[in-house]
Order: structure tokens, then sequence, then C-alpha cells
């Protein structure tokens, strides 16, 4: 039996919502072994004078706690 955890993060990034989901899984595997996917919940992103400059993204990671 599987046991799967969830976790909730919030990533930005100046480039794009994708390297903030990216940035997410990035910061998530320094502490969280057995990644086994994400789901993009939300989308957000800061505009001044007419331009995007910054992308937020709202990431919940799966994980494998126990197989």
């Amino acid at each position: 039996m599987s046991v799967v955890k969830v976790i909730e993060l919030l990533a930005e990034s100046n480039v794009s919502w994708e390297a903030a989901a990216k940035d997410a899984v990035k910061e998530a595997a320094k502490t969280v072994k057995n990644i086994k996917s994400i789901y993009v919940s939300g989308l957000q992103g800061v505009v001044e004078g007419d331009e995007i400059v910054k992308y937020r993204a709202d990431v919940k990671v799966s994980f494998v706690v126990k197989e």
C-alpha cells in the first residue's frame, strides 16, 4: 500500500509561469524525496508598465512517504 502526501508551494519567477513551477519543484526536492507529480492550481502575474514582471504559480507537490 502506498501513502502519498501533498504539500502546497507558492513560487515566483521573473521569466515565466513554467520557470516558477520548476523552481517550486527544485526547492521542494531539497528536503522532500520521492516527488512523483505536481499540480499547478493557480497562476498570477504582477504587472508594471503594461508588462508582466513577475510570474507566480501555486503548485501542489505529491510525493510517496510509504510503499
